[in-house]
């Protein structure tokens, strides 16, 4: 069995996805915002190995994440569920940079490089990726007239450029993205008309079957089959100035092989 930590899991996706990872006999690490979001979840999931409490908005809160999860010893998989989503407004967190990004980009990339290395990583993406330009030279949308359903598909064009530029720099990882469909969660919308019953299954399958399917990496998923990605997202150019921006940004550098 496994042992698999799952940020943004206080609710939705996230949670489901703990749910059923503990029903198949893994030990499950949540992750919360705050210690109120960290009661609900251990109410609904009390079987929960431990929930760390943190706010992945400001790099301070995500490197504290990143310390508190090594403090819980070695994880075989992580899964980077946390975001925030397409109708968010415009507003800055306290290092300055756009709520969307800070979340959805830029704690991804710092749990990426902070958390002792597991055997697999999965990143949620999202179907609204595929129409986004990374738009690495206005990453921070201080050139453009802001606009939130596109700075959503942006990040999770940078999630899934993360998870690509992983799978190549780290090949003893099983990296893989995948989009969950557009679900009636909070962050969908009552009206989302994708099928909730199926959105969390993949990035538990990836994060711990032993199936041939899921044994694999640089690969993007929907409903636990192979789809083509954003041809943006291969783009090992792309990739690797994502790191850099973010290595800049955060002050955090990517690990080596």
């Amino acid at each position: 069995m496994s042992r698999i930590f799952i940020t943004g899991s206080s609710m939705g996706l996230g949670l489901m996805a703990g749910e059923l990872l503990v029903s198949q006999g893994h030990q499950v690490v949540l992750h919360a915002r705050n210690a109120a979001r960290a009661d609900d979840a251990r109410s609904v999931l009390p079987r929960a190995e431990a929930i760390v409490e943190g706010d992945l908005s400001t790099i301070a809160g995500a490197r504290e994440v990143a310390a508190r999860v090594n403090a819980l010893g070695h994880f075989d998989a992580v899964i980077h569920n946390a975001a925030v989503g397409y109708r968010e407004g415009h507003h800055l967190t306290g290092d300055g940079l756009p709520h969307v990004f800070a979340i959805n980009t830029l704690s991804a990339y710092i749990l990426t490089a902070l958390i002792g290395r597991p055997g697999r990583l999965v990143y949620l993406s999202s179907g609204m990726h595929h129409h986004a330009d990374a738009n690495l030279d206005d990453i921070l949308w201080r050139k453009r007239r802001w606009d939130g359903s596109s700075a959503y598909a942006e990040s999770k064009l940078h999630d899934t450029l993360l998870a690509f530029a992983v799978a190549r720099l780290w090949p003893k990882v099983w990296s893989n993205a995948l989009e969950p469909g557009w679900v009636p969660t909070q962050m969908g919308g009552a009206g989302a008309p994708d099928d909730l019953d199926q959105a969390h299954l993949t990035q538990a399958w990836l994060a711990a079957s032993d199936a041939a399917g899921a044994r694999v990496t640089g690969d993007y998923f929907y409903h636990l089959r192979p789809r083509a990605p954003n041809p943006q997202a291969r783009d090992a150019a792309l990739q690797d100035r994502l790191i850099e921006t973010c290595a800049e940004l955060s002050g955090v550098a990517f690990p080596s092989a």
